[in-house]
């Protein structure tokens, strides 16, 4: 059963600067805009601006004056361009709106983390990961309703403060996802899991499917299709988020390897793949139960009170999110 929401619903009530205008960013302005929240964005491609603005969007390719208009906003900042890239534009938040609460979409949080308090010391940060996408990028990819029903992960450490939390769920929500608080670390150890341990065993399976000759892509159907959807990434992209969470990748990816000559050994000496597909099976099952109806929402905790950090984390590792 669906718990009630304990938190009353709370409204995005600033402006929203989106920097980077791929697949995530320029989903997210297309979503706050026709949501009619007031949103702008910067890209670097002048050719990527002008197709935003030739849709009906408010973009600009000049950093300085679109981060000085958000200064003068008092606009939530999202970065939305990949781990590799967001140094200079935090070295220019710095510079030009040092006040402004930062938040992102990017797959690591400790990474990014990391980067803001060397290069924007003393800034304001809640980190955001929404759970959503596709192999495809760039502003023709992008969808407005991409996040619709999407888990969107929120960063909570002990000394988050509540209002700016509060602000960078309520972007979440704004746009259809429903939150998952999380501390940095489980996130990045989640992510490894979920999300980037998938790109290299979908890269696998597309090499190994690939063979010597076009026979087997001939007869590739459904689970080839599904199996090495994300293989289909641009490469740059895929690197980036798996080499920027390269501590918890290899520890999953150890596990996986071990359990791959687990059933090698199995299959060679007994003839049996029994125990990889028993657990695998239980696992998918597990995931299926979890996702099915309506989630349970976080209940019991006002944030903004005592220890609403911990016991959000708390219920979030239970599988409940927040809704507003």
């Amino acid at each position: 059963m669906t718990a009630a929401p304990s938190s009353p619903a709370v409204a995005l009530s600033t402006p929203v600067c989106v920097l980077g205008l791929g697949l995530i960013g320029g989903s997210l302005l297309r979503a706050l805009h026709d949501a009619g929240h007031e949103a702008f964005g910067y890209n670097r491609s002048a050719t990527t601006v002008d197709a935003a603005i030739g849709d009906g969007y408010d973009a600009s390719a000049d950093l300085v004056a679109t981060l000085e208009r958000a200064a003068s906003s008092d606009a939530l900042l999202v970065l939305a361009t990949p781990v590799t890239t967001i140094g200079p534009l935090v070295t220019a938040i710095a510079e030009n709106a040092p006040g402004l609460l930062v938040t992102d979409v990017i797959s690591v949080k400790q990474e990014v983390e990391r980067l803001l308090a060397d290069l924007h010391p003393g800034g304001r940060y809640v980190g955001g990961h929404p759970m959503a996408g596709t192999s495809s990028s760039g502003w023709a990819a992008t969808d407005a309703t991409l996040f619709d029903g999407a888990m969107w992960a929120v960063t909570t450490t002990d000394h988050t403060p509540a209002d700016d939390w509060l602000t960078v769920a309520a972007l979440a929500v704004t746009v259809g996802s429903r939150v998952v608080p999380v501390a940095p670390d489980a996130h990045d150890r989640a992510v490894a899991a979920i999300s980037h341990l998938p790109h290299l065993t979908a890269a696998a399976t597309a090499a190994v499917g690939a063979g010597e000759s076009d026979l087997a892509l001939r007869l590739a159907a459904g689970s080839f299709r599904d199996g090495t959807r994300v293989a289909g990434t641009a490469p740059a992209l895929q690197r980036a988020m798996i080499e920027a969470n390269g501590i918890a990748v290899l520890n999953v990816l150890s596990e996986t390897i071990d359990r791959l000559t687990a059933v090698r050994d199995e299959l060679r000496d007994h003839g049996t793949a029994e125990v990889l597909v028993d657990d695998g099976h239980r696992a998918r099952k597990a995931y299926e139960q979890l996702h099915s109806g309506a989630a349970e929402v976080i209940s019991g905790v006002t944030v903004g009170d005592d220890g609403w950090q911990q016991e959000l984390r708390r219920q979030a590792h239970q599988g409940r999110v927040w809704v507003g």
